[in-house]
């Protein structure tokens, strides 16, 4: 087509024929593959991320009285981005204590590094750790080393059947919670929430880290009854923000469950804070408003 460069991208054999996709028509389409060797689908997200959501629904996690819900602290995740020929991969595995060793045996086997081991909440039961991975190189292999290491968990396929799209209801005053945090969220298997990016350019080892990659301040809340809610998430933070955060979020009763670094070599180098409450959820929400102006992250947006 004149004017236009069309990139054909080889997906393998089917019945013989060689397969290609117009990858500038179809972008997610090149990443069938990837999808084929994780044995999941996964979806396309902003800053040209492919991102697989991996929600830990086996595990019966329990805090201060609430049932964890997995998209409120159980979330495994994985992120893919091209990088010229090969990609980057970024993720976040929930883990029991006892497949700690096994998985991080098997990804340093295959070349898929560790950059954080930690806990995001305290006093859960049982006990849940937290993974942070990250890997260079083709993207199949990539998968399929991962693959390789879920396999050694319990981490759920999602049904071969996806159930038919239903709209959720939130037992939240959602708006009020949206206008007094500033953001626009979306409910999200029983869930609302909100993802707040800052306004830096960050960077791992060079490359550009968007977003979707996990450099965005993450906020759920999770129902709890008569206009209450579970939050948790994790502040994206500068070290000059830290304390002041920290200051935010405990003057307004949101408990601060730990802080860490989820990458090696990002620049701005972040802090990660994660928090906990379970209180009016409208109440929270101007908490973690108070918490987000102590950071340079993107101007609130509901007014």
């Amino acid at each position: 087509m004149k004017g236009r460069i069309i990139c054909c991208v080889v997906l393998g054999l089917l019945a013989g024929n060689l397969v290609c996709v117009w990858a500038q028509d179809n972008p997610a389409a090149a990443w069938k593959p990837v999808e084929t060797a994780l044995g999941r689908s996964g979806q396309m997200q902003p800053g040209d991320v492919y991102k697989f959501a991996l929600p830990r629904r086996d595990m019966k996690v329990v805090k201060d009285g609430v049932t964890v819900a997995p998209g409120l602290a159980l979330g495994s995740w994985l992120a893919f981005k091209k990088m010229g020929n090969e990609a980057m991969v970024m993720g976040d595995l929930v883990l029991t204590e006892d497949e700690i060793e096994p998985v991080m045996l098997k990804l340093q086997q295959n070349g898929i590094e560790q950059t954080s081991i930690h806990n995001h909440l305290l006093g859960e039961t049982p006990r849940v750790i937290y993974m942070h991975v990250a890997g260079h190189g083709d993207p199949v292999v990539l998968a399929r080393s991962l693959a390789s290491a879920l396999a050694l968990t319990k981490t759920p396929f999602p049904p071969t059947t996806p159930p038919a799209a239903a709209q959720q209801t939130l037992d939240l005053k959602t708006s009020e919670v949206e206008q007094a945090l500033g953001y626009a969220g979306k409910a999200n298997g029983g869930i609302l929430q909100f993802s707040v990016p800052r306004m830096e350019k960050i960077s791992d080892s060079g490359m550009e880290v968007p977003p979707a990659m996990g450099t965005a301040t993450a906020i759920n809340f999770q129902p709890t009854g008569q206009g209450k809610a579970a939050i948790s998430g994790d502040f994206v933070l500068l070290a000059t923000e830290v304390n002041p955060v920290v200051r935010a979020l405990r003057t307004h009763g949101i408990e601060v469950e730990a802080m860490h670094n989820h990458m090696l070599f990002d620049e701005p180098h972040l802090y990660f804070m994660h928090f906990w409450a379970n209180d009016d959820a409208v109440k929270l929400a101007q908490g973690l408003r108070a918490a987000l102006n102590e950071t340079n992250s993107q101007k609130p947006q509901v007014k």
